[in-house]
C-alpha cells in the first residue's frame, strides 16, 4: 500500500537518523539546555537574518498551537481564524480547552482576507456591549493554509497592517512552512516572513523530522517565564536535544528547503498526472497538498492499493480528495498511482 495521506507517513530524513546515532552516547544537558539546540537556534537565527530572534522547540504542532496562543494572551482574550482554520477545526477543541475562544471569519480558498478581518474587528469595537464577549487578541494563520494555498507578501502585509491597528498579535503557524516557501509562485522567504508576523514556527514534524516544531520571535520578544507555560502544556521535553539535534541537521546545508523542493517537486508531478488523465480539481494549490475530485469508480480502483484522504464527498459517489506529497515521496510511487487509475 503506498499512502498520500499526509506529509508525516515516514519517520525522519536519513541525516536525522544518521546524526541521533553518532550522538546517542554523548551526555548533554535536558530540557533544551544542550549543544545541539544552542547550535541549532544560532543557525534559525541565520537563516531567518534576526540575530536578535529568540527560538523555542516545542514536540508537536497542537501543543505548539495551543501554547502560544496561551502564552501570548491574558486569559479573557480570543484568537480570530478563518473557519477552515486548523484551529477552528482539527484541533479537538484544543484552544477552548486552555480558556481562549476562537472566533471564525470567511475564508477564501482556505485564506483570510484583510478587508474580513478589518471589517470584523470595526464592527466588534463598534458594538458598545464588547466588553461583554470574548475581545480578540491574536490572528492565527497557516502557511500554506488547510487547502494547500499560500499568502502573498502583499496579503500578509495587508493583514499585518489590520493586526497592528487593533493591537492584536498575529501568529503564523508554519507546521508546513518549507513546503509553503518553496511552493510555486511564493513571493516570501523566512527574513520577510519576520517582518510580516510576531511569532510563527518552523514545522519538523511534517518536513523531515521525527517530531518538533520550532517556534520564533523575530523580535526577541518571548513571553515571560515561556518555558514554564510550555511544560504546564506538556510540550516540553526532558530530553531536548531530540528536537534540538534534528533542527540542527535540518538547518544545515540548507537541507530543510532542499528537501521541502522535493515534495513540491512531487507535488507538481502529481498534478501534472491528473491533468494528464483529465481529473479535475476542487482548488488550485501550488504547495504540497492537491485536491483532485475523483469519481466512485477512481476511487475504486485505489482501493487497498493507494491510500488518500476523502475530504468532501458529493452525492453523486464522487469526492474532493486530498493527495499529500513530503520529502520522501518517489516519482515511482506517482508511477504506481497512474497505473492505478488507468487500469480499466
Amino acid at each position: 500500500m503506498i499512502s498520500f495521506t499526509c506529509d508525516y507517513n515516514e519517520g525522519a530524513h536519513p541525516e536525522i537518523l544518521k546524526r541521533l546515532t553518532e550522538t546517542n552516547m554523548q551526555q548533554e544537558p535536558g530540557y533544551g539546555f544542550d549543544t545541539f539546540t544552542k547550535s541549532a537556534q544560532e543557525k534559525i537565527r541565520t537563516a531567518t537574518g534576526m540575530p536578535q530572534a529568540e527560538v523555542r522547540f516545542l514536540v508537536g504542532g497542537t501543543q505548539t498551537n495551543q501554547t502560544i496562543i496561551d502564552a501570548m494572551l491574558p486569559h479573557y482574550a480570543a484568537v480570530i481564524a478563518v473557519e477552515t482554520g486548523h484551529i477552528a477545526v482539527h484541533e479537538s477543541g484544543a484552544i477552548e480547552f486552555s480558556g481562549h475562544k476562537v472566533i471564525t471569519i470567511p475564508a477564501h480558498e482556505g485564506k483570510m482576507c484583510a478587508n474580513d478581518l478589518s471589517n470584523y474587528l470595526t464592527r466588534f469595537f463598534a458594538d458598545p456591549t464588547w466588553p461583554h464577549m470574548a475581545v480578540p487578541g491574536m490572528v492565527y494563520l497557516s502557511f500554506p493554509t488547510e487547502y494547500g494555498t499560500i499568502y502573498s507578501r502583499q496579503e500578509l502585509h495587508d493583514i499585518y497592517d489590520v493586526c497592528k491597528h487593533h493591537n492584536l498579535k498575529l501568529f503564523v503557524d508554519g507546521a508546513r512552512l518549507g513546503y509553503g516557501l518553496c511552493s510555486k509562485g511564493c513571493d516570501i522567504d523566512l527574513h520577510t516572513l519576520c517582518q510580516l508576523c510576531d511569532v510563527f514556527y518552523i514545522g519538523g514534524t511534517k518536513v523531515g523530522a521525527l517530531c518538533g516544531e520550532a517556534v520564533v520571535f523575530p523580535k526577541g520578544d518571548v513571553p515571560r517565564n515561556f518555558l514554564t507555560i510550555v511544560k504546564q502544556h506538556g510540550a516540553l521535553l526532558a530530553k531536548g536535544r531530540l528536537l534540538g539535534l534534528q533542527f540542527d541537521t535540518l538547518f544545515t546545508d540548507g537541507l530543510y528547503l532542499h528537501i521541502a523542493q522535493h515534495a513540491i517537486d512531487m507535488a507538481m508531478e502529481l498534478q501534472r498526472m491528473f491533468k494528464r488523465l483529465g481529473i479535475p480539481f476542487y482548488i488550485d494549490s501550488p504547495s504540497n497538498q492537491q485536491f483532485p475530485i475523483l469519481t466512485a469508480s477512481q476511487m475504486e480502483k485505489l482501493a487497498g492499493k493507494v491510500d488518500f484522504e476523502i475530504w468532501e464527498p458529493r452525492p453523486d459517489g464522487s469526492a474532493v480528495t486530498r493527495f499529500a506529497t513530503s520529502w520522501a515521496t518517489a516519482k515511482e510511487h506517482i508511477v504506481f498511482l497512474e497505473s492505478c487509475l488507468q487500469q480499466k
